[in-house]
């Protein structure tokens, strides 16, 4: 069976604007794409992590545990989204490899370690499981050439290569609660293990389902 990987940001789940109704649908659609693929959903912190991270810094923590401030809540996001799901596992796996191993049509997780975000998680899974595609649902359309969130002229790109994202934003972990499209270290993995990886808005369901349908879709091709 084919295999799917999708980082699904945690304002994507969980924010202000999230209602029961759009969470359902979101699980609906999940056990949908199930039918046609094994599917892999890594969960991210969102502005709830964003939030501790800023206040831990502020209180002088160091970047790991303010790194792990965040992968606790990513964790507390997979939990619940996992428990709308009747297929997905109830533990959170811990790592990549535990997650690969899981006997479910959908398995959920969270982040595992300090260094990273779930962004790197998700394609670090992607490349362990060889999945046949990728995707990054963030709560923007898809990447800009600027942030679509501070600049009201920000264009939206296309498609975009791999070696421009890396040149653009490096393969590095910079610094715990980040708010990046992509981070560093997942770019890293996509162009490693040559990823088939589409980057969209993750609340707009009628564009995620479209993508993993390959029909034309609302978003980024990243070509590697």
């Amino acid at each position: 069976m084919k295999s799917i990987v999708i980082s699904i940001g945690g304002s994507v789940i969980l924010s202000e604007k999230v209602t029961v109704s759009f969470l359902k649908r979101l699980a609906d659609l999940i056990k949908k794409i199930s039918k046609q693929y094994k599917v892999f959903i890594v969960v991210g912190g969102g502005n709830v992590a964003r939030k501790y991270i800023k206040l831990g810094r502020e209180l002088g923590f160091d970047e790991q545990t303010l790194d792990s401030l965040g992968i606790d809540i990513t964790r507390v996001n997979a939990k619940l989204l996992t428990n709308f799901l009747e297929k997905s596992n109830r533990e959170i796996p811990i790592t990549t490899n535990e997650a690969k191993n899981i006997d479910k049509s959908i398995v959920v997780m969270g982040g595992t370690i300090p260094g990273h975000s779930t962004d790197m998680v998700s394609a670090e899974l992607a490349e362990k499981i060889q999945a046949d595609l990728f995707i990054i649902a963030t709560n923007v359309d898809g990447i800009y050439d600027k942030d679509p969130n501070k600049y009201s002229d920000a264009k939206q790109i296309k498609e975009i290569k791999i070696n421009q994202l890396i040149e653009r934003f490096g393969t590095k972990w910079k610094m715990a609660g980040e708010n990046t499209v992509v981070d560093g270290p997942a770019l890293n993995i996509i162009k490693r293990a040559q990823l088939k990886t589409y980057v969209l808005n993750g609340k707009r369901l009628e564009q995620l389902e479209k993508a993993v349908n390959n029909q034309s879709f609302d978003g980024t091709i990243i070509i590697v």
